[in-house]
Parts: structure tokens; sequence; C-alpha cells
């Protein structure tokens, strides 16, 4: 199943776990979001794509969530300095089916 396109959250914090990598923190304010999902950062230093490699919640791991929820988005490949507070985490237009 592709990506939500109308997935967005903006990133309220970032933090780095060791052993784990980069995790984003927000509410989701559109959409639904689950592991494996391919997403894009937009924020100042430009475009990025990336895969969401797990979420949490209450720092219970969960494998999908939506609009209202707050988490934590691990994110595959991407280092603490490529994403910053006000950034936003968002579904791929490209992954959506449009047939």
């Amino acid at each position: 199943m592709p990506t939500d396109p109308s997935f967005r959250m903006t990133i309220g914090d970032v933090f780095s776990i060791r052993g784990r990598g980069t995790v984003v923190i927000g509410c989701i304010e559109r959409g639904t979001l689950k592991v494996g999902d391919t997403v894009e950062i937009k924020g100042q230093i430009g475009v990025k794509r990336t895969v969401v490699a797990g979420i949490e919640m209450f720092r219970r791991r969960i494998e999908r969530v939506g609009v209202g929820d707050n988490v934590g988005v691990f994110l595959q490949n991407i280092g603490k300095d490529e994403v910053q507070r006000g950034d936003m985490l968002m579904g791929t237009q490209s992954d959506f089916d449009w047939g």
C-alpha cells in the first residue's frame, strides 16, 4: 500500500537516540502514517526523502497512527542535523496510485 499522500505532521522536536537513529516528534495533523512508508521532510534545508523505520507513542511501538496522535517517528538514513523544529513531515505524492 502506498504512503498516504495527504499525510502531514509539523516537527516539534528532533532527537538522536543511540542505536536507533534520528527521531522526530509531533502531532499528526492530516492523514495516516505506518512503518515502512516513504515520506518527505520539507524544510529550510530543502526536501529530503526517507523511510519510516519505526513509530512510538507513549514509549510503545505502534505500526499505524492517524490524525491527533502525538508520536515519535524514527527516520531511516537521516541525521539530526538534516531536520529541525518547524520542518514538515509529509506523504509523497509520487507514491500515490491515481489509477
